[in-house]
Formats: structure tokens, sequence, C-alpha cells
């Protein structure tokens, strides 16, 4: 099957519009119930955890009143949310039929969650990075690990088959 401009587009639109906000993609894929609930939720871990003060704290580079501000036990489960929100909106548009594909936004979600337990005292040259720089600094390592570990899987399974 041969994959269009059209198909992409539609999975690059999903995939953009749940960046923006969990559930954006899925309201404009008609799945009105399980969208409403990705902002629901999205909206109440953003508030319980003060992630918007974080964020603007944080790019005023204020990182110790963002560790102040910030509420882990709620924040942990927004790393969870996000990246599902993204996979569901990915998948639902087309995306994701391969193999493992999957794993590069799992361990992203494992390595942001780490990035935020350690974010109020992780740091890199004596500058301590915070609650959304080093969360953030983990996704690329998620995603390399995430494909990494597909590769392999893929390898193993590709051996067994031959």
């Amino acid at each position: 099957m041969k994959t269009t401009l059209t198909d992409k587009n539609k999975k690059l639109e999903a995939v953009l519009w749940s960046i923006a906000l969990p559930g954006f993609a899925q309201l404009l894929n008609h799945q009105y119930v399980k969208g409403i609930l990705f902002i629901g939720l999205e909206f109440l871990i953003n508030v319980m955890g003060n992630l918007n003060t974080i964020i603007v704290l944080s790019f005023n580079f204020k990182i110790e009143e963002a560790i102040a501000q910030t509420n882990y036990l709620w924040l942990m489960f927004y790393p969870c949310l996000y990246f599902y929100a993204i996979w569901d909106a990915y998948k639902n548009a087309g995306g994701g039929k391969k193999a493992f594909a999957y794993l590069p936004l799992a361990f992203s979600t494992y390595f942001v969650t780490v990035g935020v337990i350690f974010s109020p005292s992780f740091t890199i040259m004596g500058t301590l990075i915070g609650p959304l720089w080093l969360p953030i600094l983990s996704i690329p390592i998620g995603l390399t690990a995430g494909g990494l570990i597909r590769w392999i899987l893929l390898k193993i399974y590709a051996d067994d088959e031959t």
C-alpha cells in the first residue's frame, strides 16, 4: 500500500494539534468523548502541577522559583498523558502500523517522567536545569532509546523468520 501526501499530511496534522494541546487531534478526528477527556485531564494536571507557572518562570530563567512552584506529584502524570495523546492521534490518523512503532514515544514518556523526578537537583556543569528544561532535554534520549530497542527487536524477529 502506497502512502500518499494526503496520508502523511493527516498524520502530521494530528501530531501537531496533539502537541499543541492533548485532545485537539481527537476532536478533529470526531472522537469527541476521548478529546474532551484528554483536554479535561490536561487542564487538571496543568493546574494541579502548576505547569503554566513553571513554563513562564523557566523561560525567564527563574529555575529555583519554578522548582518551588512545582507540584511533582501531579506533574509526573503529565508525560504519560501528553505522549499517549500524541500516539493516539497519530495512530487514529493512520500511522503506527509498523511493528513496535510505539516504542520511541513510550520510551520518551519514561525518560521525561524520570527527568521530572530528578529536575529539582539535576545540574549540567553546575547549572540547575529545572522542571521544564530537564524533561524536554530527556525527549531525544527517550526517542533514541525507544528507536534503538525497536531496531533490535525488529532484527531479532526478522532473524527468527529467516
